[in-house]
């Protein structure tokens, strides 16, 4: 199977009544994903928006305590390596900030874009 550019970063179209009605709680999923699951419970821009929060939040999580472990096993072996595994957490939260403001702007323009790599997962229906 081909990957295009089109698949990764697909854009899901919703009711514009529903965007418009909802675009706050849509932002607001990427800093607490349960927010829109409360707040507007019957809207699918919401519930789309809640899922992608949700992914973003666990692949922080997961994220961190990889790389923390990592880090950990490679500063035991050598002290000198601290200045990599400085630089991987740095890098690690820049992309993690980076799709936090990417999904917020998202969400506040009426656009549903998954996330690139994990935005094609569905957890929340």
């Amino acid at each position: 199977m081909i990957v295009t550019e089109d698949d990764v970063c697909k854009e899901k179209t919703f009711d514009p009544t529903d965007i418009e009605q909802n675009k706050t709680m849509a932002a607001l999923a990427y800093i607490l994903f349960f927010l829109p699951l409360i707040a507007c419970k019957d809207s699918e821009y919401g519930r789309f928006h809640a899922n992608q929060g949700l992914l973003l939040l666990i692949i922080s999580v997961v994220g961190s305590i990889v790389i923390s472990i990592v880090s950990s096993t490679l500063i035991a072996f050598t002290w000198h390596l601290f200045w990599f595994t400085s630089l991987l957490h740095g890098a690690f939260g820049l992309l993690i900030i980076f799709l936090v403001i990417t999904g917020f702007i998202n969400g506040l323009n009426g656009k549903a874009k998954q996330l690139p790599i994990i935005g094609q997962i569905q957890i929340i229906k």
